[in-house]
């Protein structure tokens, strides 16, 4: 694969095509050289073909108007004009075989190319940070990568399949003309294809912009209605359906505007180029005609010399379309090959090793991070994960309890300190080993839109139907799957938003038992359920959590009681630690936090209480009224 890109905005199409060369001559794929070498073949063979048919077509011409010129060196009965005429149309054909022939050679390699870039940009996209995918708009990411595997595919089909035989035959026509006609028609012929090639140009590049803004709003469009459909609750509970279908309507609008402007600037293109060529032609045919009065010329050659320039009318035409394409391709890539120049922001080193875990100790040493220099996270957040303990780690919104998540799988690089796993700093290890070791359950569960089998399998992708069972029992979520019409091949929904939230956490514990990572990460796994729930799903995660090494982010206190420490982070610092008993002794932060949860907790009960007792009484006056 090629590792240098060219963006399209250098407008440099030969820069382009050389770092498309590796996608069309690829290494290691003889069969596809081959079928570029044969498909190259066969286009200069049709263009010799080509120009061979204007000839049946003049020889059938005067042999038609019992014109005596000088005859082809041909059998008599080749030379009636039936036969020739016969002959004129197999010509076409075959010319138009080997045409198809070229065009059937060359689609594995055009489509070869068009796979191995998008296959290139898919992975690229995995390997940038998450700052970067934070930032995206996934709507208009899809359309980019979308347009450019097109846009990639028209660059290699034209410029091998048309560049090359458009030049081979204006340099074959321009010979036949200059040899059998006199340079004088060379020269009308060249003023014309100069001159529709300037203009060609010249229009084209005018409508870059046209075709640039279309784009854009194309983009707009597509984020706009991805966004609205992927929040499609959000936009119910606000009843803001006639806002989204306005904004959406808006950028439908821009686009219809570009787009307008774009099929209106292509018909003034055209027109100039039909103006162009058919002024070129009436000169020649002018010059031809007036040889024929002369008696210099026969009406052969005027219907040859016609049927010539028709001809040189396609690939003429094809230069403009070309054209066009390449440099519309080349805008359609140009976001695309953005994307690839975006470097990654947490890479391998050269000498990086698979992580080695042992025991599996994780020790965080004076750790500084900032997502903004201006505005620091961690400042010297040090702290052991024993192996096989559980430490938890509290604190207010805003301590940075979740990016301590994020740098142990190494989202992020630190800018000061270390993250070590038994001894061995995580910068110094691949990231494929260190995100192997680690099991994250998260506190938001995003599920992928296919069965609830696929997302547990997620966790080992190679593991057994039985293995998937077994772990969706110790999460304790089996008898709901067996339950369900299709079990384990039911959908879970876009984002698995067919389950509830705690089915959900079930799914993600059982993946997580499944890979059975020896260093586990609970991300704040029960905030976002109910008291009744939580108590359920603290038992799994109890049990998946057994024996390994376990960093507890948490935000209901009650959860991380039973922690061997819990660490109190604020502002980025280590406030306070040790064991939930002695936190509440020294009635500090940790303290304080936990009496208004439990205040909180015990409003929430009384409340329940109540409404349990409103809903007794009123059965019980409603089976009196009754008797």
């Amino acid at each position: 694969m090629a590792d240098k890109t060219v963006s399209a905005d250098n407008g440099s199409t030969f820069k382009t095509l050389l770092n498309l060369w590796p996608y069309m001559w690829p290494a290691g794929r003889a069969d596809l050289k081959a079928r570029v070498v044969w498909a190259t073949f066969y286009l200069f063979v049709a263009k010799f073909v080509l120009i061979a048919v204007p000839y049946f077509f003049k020889w059938a011409t005067n042999a038609l108007a019992g014109d005596h010129a000088p005859a082809p060196p041909l059998p008599d009965f080749l030379l009636a004009p039936v036969m020739l005429v016969i002959a004129y149309n197999v010509v076409k054909l075959v010319q138009v075989g080997f045409n198809q022939l070229r065009d059937a050679l060359f689609a594995s390699v055009g489509q070869h190319a068009v796979r191995q870039l998008a296959f290139r940009t898919f992975v690229h996209m995995h390997n940038l940070s998450l700052r970067f995918h934070l930032e995206r708009r996934t709507g208009g990411l899809s359309r980019i990568i979308e347009r450019g595997t097109k846009g990639i595919e028209t660059i290699v089909r034209f410029t091998i399949l048309n560049t090359l035989p458009t030049i081979l035959e204006f340099a074959l026509t321009a010979i036949i003309f200059a040899v059998a006609y006199g340079w004088l028609y060379v020269v009308v012929v060249a003023v014309t294809v100069m001159l529709y090639t300037w203009f060609t140009v010249w229009a084209s590049d005018w409508r870059i912009s046209i075709r640039r803004e279309m784009n854009d709003s194309d983009t707009d469009a597509n984020t706009k209605a991805i966004d609205s459909l992927l929040n499609f609750e959000t936009v119910k509970y606000f009843n803001n359906e006639r806002m989204e279908a306005e904004r959406f309507d808006r950028s439908m609008a821009r686009y219809e505007s570009a787009a307008t402007k774009t099929w209106t600037s292509l018909g003034w293109l055209n027109f100039g180029q039909g103006v162009i060529f058919g002024v070129g032609m009436a000169i020649a045919m002018w010059m031809s005609a007036r040889e024929v009065m002369a008696g210099t010329q026969t009406i052969g050659d005027f219907v040859f010399i016609n049927a010539m320039l028709m001809q040189l009318s396609v690939p003429l035409n094809f230069i403009g379309f070309i054209y066009r394409e390449i440099r519309q391709g080349l805008t359609d890539i140009e976001q695309m090959f953005d994307l690839l120049d975006v470097k990654q922001e947490v890479l391998d080193r050269p000498d990086a090793k698979p992580l080695a875990v042992g025991a599996g100790k994780v020790e965080f040493r004076d750790v500084h991070f900032a997502y903004d220099p201006a505005r620091p996270i961690l400042k010297g957040v040090s702290f052991d994960v024993p192996a096989g303990k559980t430490v938890a780690i509290v604190g207010p919104s805003g301590a940075g309890k979740s990016t301590i998540s994020r740098l142990l799988f190494r989202f992020y690089d630190i800018q000061q300190g270390a993250i070590l796993i038994d001894g061995q700093d995580i910068r110094d290890v691949t990231q494929e080993s260190l995100r192997a070791a680690i099991g994250m359950v998260p506190q938001d569960t995003v599920l992928f839109n296919d069965t609830i089998a696929y997302n547990i399998r997620y966790g080992r992708t190679d593991a057994s139907d039985e293995e998937v069972f077994k772990a969706a029992e110790l999460a304790q979520i089996g008898p709901f799957i067996e339950h369900l019409p299709d079990g384990y091949k039911a959908m879970v929904g876009e984002r698995g938003l067919k389950l509830s939230g705690g089915e959900k956490q079930r799914v993600a514990i059982a993946r997580t038992i499944l890979k059975a990572p020896p260093i586990l990460m609970l991300d704040e796994a029960t905030s976002a359920l109910d008291t009744h729930t939580e108590q359920e799903i603290q038992a799994a995660l109890d049990l998946v959590s057994r024996g390994r090494t376990t960093i507890v982010i948490a935000h209901r206190l009650s959860t991380v009681i039973t922690a061997d420490e819990i660490i109190v982070l604020k502002g980025g610092q280590i406030a306070e630690r040790g064991t939930h008993l002695s936190l509440l002794r020294k009635d500090g932060l940790y303290a304080s936090m936990w009496a208004r949860q439990r205040e909180a907790t015990e409003a929430e009960e009384r409340l329940r209480i109540a409404r349990e007792t409103d809903e007794l009484g009123v059965v019980v006056r409603r089976r009196t009224a009754e008797v």
